[in-house]
């Protein structure tokens, strides 16, 4: 008996996703990190489904070319995405996906938004999981809902897209942009908000390009890879041109100078104001310590006092009279209680080394609770312990505080963008029925505690904003720093979570975002790699190795000038979240009564 190539395919793939989720978990058991073997895994995962459902796929045979396709668009935005240099890929990564949905429109027979929706989620699966499948690092379970999830929130502008075709033609394609940023601005601003892979960070690999993000924010990205990717698929569909002749097309005449304004013009625009840009403000002397704790099998384990002897010897390693800040991690100390900060012995320990130094300031993130006593009102992330016979209320925090000699009370912030299925169970009282799986994987579906407003930590030096981590890829949210005074952006994180993977150095590129959109120096300390400093430019400087301890430091400038973006925020996301709800207004009106309103 012949066994097709194809069963063959499905076997090794099979095997593959069996021996890499075997190995993975005999490495759990071992307390060893999974390095790069959950791309194997999820790759082999997917394309086994895809193999596994392949008649979905492939209607009598001639979809492969859609796949193909899809495969091919996937592919190409993955390629695009930092930390990999092809940033120019992202101009037309959605060409090929635009060519399915095209040929599935026109198909005579009778292929429907089932169609497109199949498609179009393989090509986000794929984008998906080649560009944050280190994801898996940290939380295996989660990566699936990541992932998968988020690939399907993709698909529904191409679904709205493709409806609007149908119903009102002359507005055609050049409704998915505006869907797109929709989808990203609701994405920015509900629990559910995973935003890695908004199209405007994809810049962040060269930041010499977007300098005109401080207008823009990185919407001015999403439009721009929008317009590009669009205009390159009208110019080919307008001269005949299909994928099956392997042809690269030539562009000549007024289309040339068309592609050039596009593409080329707000970069020149964007080198020029990187080249001429000086930077503004006062010089302030900040230390950064790094001390490269693994974070899954380490850090949480070693004592308070290694931890604190860990920080101060590094510290004494760039600490001067005239360093007025040192920047320390998140999550540095554990079990800070809120109402008794000045009782802490880690920080009463960093308060009697700050004491040495005239001006210094210790900026570090730490772990913490609040206890609700007596009638006080409960957050939604309140949890209960038992202690003999009284039951104990509180929410964990993931936090910042500031050490100062001059301060007898502790500045205090906590982490308000949390990360979907580690910090927050979304809409918890939606998908209660998830909390038995929540806790047996050590997780809470109560969540972390949360503050309604961004604040700045307040020194003679100056005023700083303590963000934590994930907090760092929400542009809009920075301004509620910036807004409150903050002078120059901390960067507080634990990058070490996704093993040397590309995760921590897209996080590392994303702060260039933050820098350009605020012009505002950004202080990054990672608790194993890459700490740095970035400059109003969003140039990184200074560095650090992954999976070492590192105390450097650098003078940088504080800035209180105001940025456009600062004062105005996501006012493209908020104008194509307007005009998407008068398209669907539309969308609707002539689906339910286009035949009446032509009678």
């Amino acid at each position: 008996m012949k066994i097709s190539i194809k069963n063959i395919l499905k076997i090794t793939l099979g095997l593959i996703v069996l021996g890499t989720g075997y190995w993975m978990f005999d490495q759990y058991q071992n307390e060893q990190l999974w390095g790069h073997v959950p791309l194997v895994f999820l790759a082999s995962f997917w394309a086994f489904i895809v193999l596994l459902f392949e008649k979905k796929y492939t209607n009598a045979g001639k979809s492969w070319r859609w796949l193909g396709l899809s495969t091919l668009s996937g592919v190409v935005l993955s390629l695009g995405f930092p930390p990999i240099p092809l940033t120019f890929l992202m101009f037309l990564g959605f060409v090929p996906l635009l060519f399915v949905e095209k040929e599935i429109s026109e198909d005579k027979e009778g292929t429907d938004k089932w169609q497109v929706f199949k498609y179009a989620y393989h090509t986000f699966v794929v984008w998906n999981i080649l560009t944050t499948w280190w994801v898996a690092n940290t939380a295996f379970f989660a990566s699936f809902i990541a992932i998968w999830l988020n690939s399907a929130f993709m698909t529904i502008p191409f679904l709205l897209f493709h409806q609007t075709k149908k119903v009102s033609p002359k507005l055609g394609i050049w409704t998915l942009p505006v869907f797109w940023m929709a989808f990203e601005m609701l994405h920015l601003n509900w629990e559910i908000s995973w935003t890695w892979l908004n199209l405007g960070n994809a810049f962040a690999e060269f930041p010499s390009w977007i300098q005109w993000y401080e207008y823009t924010g990185t919407f001015g990205g999403t439009l721009w890879i929008w317009i590009a990717n669009l205009l390159i698929f009208k110019y080919l569909i307008n001269n005949n041109w299909r994928f099956d002749k392997w042809k690269i097309p030539v562009i000549y005449g007024k289309d040339l100078l068309k592609f050039k304004l596009v593409i080329l013009l707000p970069i020149a625009f964007s080198i020029f104001q990187y080249v001429t840009y000086e930077e503004q403000g006062r010089g302030v002397e900040v230390g950064i310590v790094q001390p490269n704790y693994e974070p899954h099998y380490e850090k949480f384990k070693a004592s308070s006092q290694d931890r604190q002897r860990q920080f101060l010897k590094l510290s004494q390693q760039i600490v001067t009279d005239s360093t007025k800040y040192l920047v320390f991690p998140e999550t540095s100390f554990s079990s800070v209680d809120v109402d008794n900060l000045n009782g802490n012995r880690d920080l009463r320990v960093l308060r009697k080394f700050v004491e040495n130094y005239p001006e210094l300031n210790i900026v570090t993130g730490i772990s913490s609770y609040n206890i609700f006593l007596g009638d006080e009102p409960h957050s939604d992330a309140t949890r209960k312990m038992e202690r003999g016979d009284e039951t104990i209320y509180y929410e964990a925090l993931n936090a910042a505080t500031q050490v100062s000699k001059t301060d007898e009370d502790y500045p205090f912030y906590i982490k308000s963008k949390l990360v979907p299925g580690a910090e927050i169970t979304p809409y918890k009282s939606f998908f209660f029925f998830i909390q038995p799986l929540m806790e047996h994987l050590d997780g809470s579906v109560e969540g972390h505690g949360t503050q309604p407003n961004r604040e700045a930590f307040v020194s003679p030096a100056g005023k700083i904003a303590p963000v934590i981590c994930y907090e760092s890829i929400y542009g809009d949210y920075h301004r509620g720093y910036i807004n409150a005074g903050a002078e120059a952006i901390f960067i507080l994180t634990n990058d070490g979570w996704w093993d040397n993977s590309a995760g921590h150095l897209q996080h590392l590129k994303f702060a260039s975002l933050r820098a350009i959109e605020t012009r505002r120096a950004v202080v990054r300390s990672a608790n194993t790699g890459i700490s740095a400093f970035l400059n109003q430019r969003g140039d990184i400087l200074q560095a650090t190795k992954y999976e070492e301890e590192a105390a450097i430091s650098r003078t940088i400038l504080f800035n209180d000038e105001i940025t456009f973006y600062v004062k105005y925020g996501d006012l493209i996301g908020r104008i194509s979240a307007l005009v998407t709800f008068l398209l669907l207004l539309n969308i609707i009106v002539k689906s339910k009564f286009g035949s009446a309103l032509k009678q």
